[in-house]
């Protein structure tokens, strides 16, 4: 049975941080700007490759980012699912072409914190996104690594300046248990070398190339939340087997 929850539309409309590594993760940037690409996630740069990104769609248009986590299970942010059909274009940096496209069949969101996981319609073979499974794996003080297609603007409507390419950027962790996502526990970080936008919810956040986080909230300018996978560990288990 498909099990989707709605978030009440307010608490969406603050949650649109942003509605927007790893196991084989670009850990720079290439030299040249992918051809047609906006300039410069905010800043941060361009990965060169990412087996474990998966791009959603909503009824054919481009709404969240994500991360596969096992053949046929997507990780994401609650506030990113909802009616219509889920697609996902998985493995490829470019939102438009390559990789693996796959449909979610069933949704379970978290009823304390904004994460979901989408089952999808059929298996996907790439290089998986691994899970932090203690506190250890993400501390204060950590630099960590954030990645999705969102919004490259702050001076026009976000969707007018998403990225058709993914992006990456380095964020300070300044907590590991706070309050700032929508709902639930939190890691927050302050702006490095780039900030989450429009467009990079659901995406994931990388430590010592393990996914501590699910983006959740972002100002578009210093500080952005991600909701804990460490600390709903237990659920993904339970839900997916991951």
């Amino acid at each position: 049975m498909r099990k989707i929850r709605l978030a009440l539309a307010a608490t969406a409309a603050s949650l649109a941080l942003l509605a927007a590594g790893p196991v084989a993760a670009a850990a720079s940037a290439p030299e040249a700007t992918p051809a047609g690409a906006e300039p410069l996630i905010i800043d941060g740069g361009y990965a060169d490759e990412a087996p474990w990104a998966a791009r959603m769609f909503v009824d054919g248009d481009e709404r969240c980012s994500a991360s596969i986590i096992a053949p046929t299970w997507i990780l994401t942010a609650d506030h990113c699912v909802g009616r219509g059909e889920h697609t996902f274009r998985i493995g490829s940096t470019d939102q438009h072409s390559g990789g693996t496209m796959a449909t979610g069949v069933d949704i379970h969101t978290h009823y304390f914190a904004d994460i979901a996981l989408v089952e999808l319609d059929r298996p996907v073979d790439t290089a998986y996104a691994e899970l932090a499974d203690s506190s250890g794996d993400v501390r204060v003080g950590d630099t960590a690594q954030v990645y999705g297609w969102g919004a490259t603007c702050t001076d026009r409507p976000e969707r007018e300046c998403q990225s058709r390419y993914l992006k990456y950027a380095n964020v300070d962790v300044t907590s590991t248990n706070c309050r700032d996502a929508g709902w639930g526990t939190a890691i927050c970080a302050q702006r490095g070398d780039g900030i989450p936008a429009g467009g990079d919810s659901g995406g994931p956040m990388f430590n010592d190339d393990v996914q501590v986080g699910v983006a959740s909230t972002s100002d578009r300018r210093s500080r952005t939340a991600y909701t804990s996978v460490i600390e709903y560990r237990d659920w993904i288990r339970s839900v997916s087997g991951v």
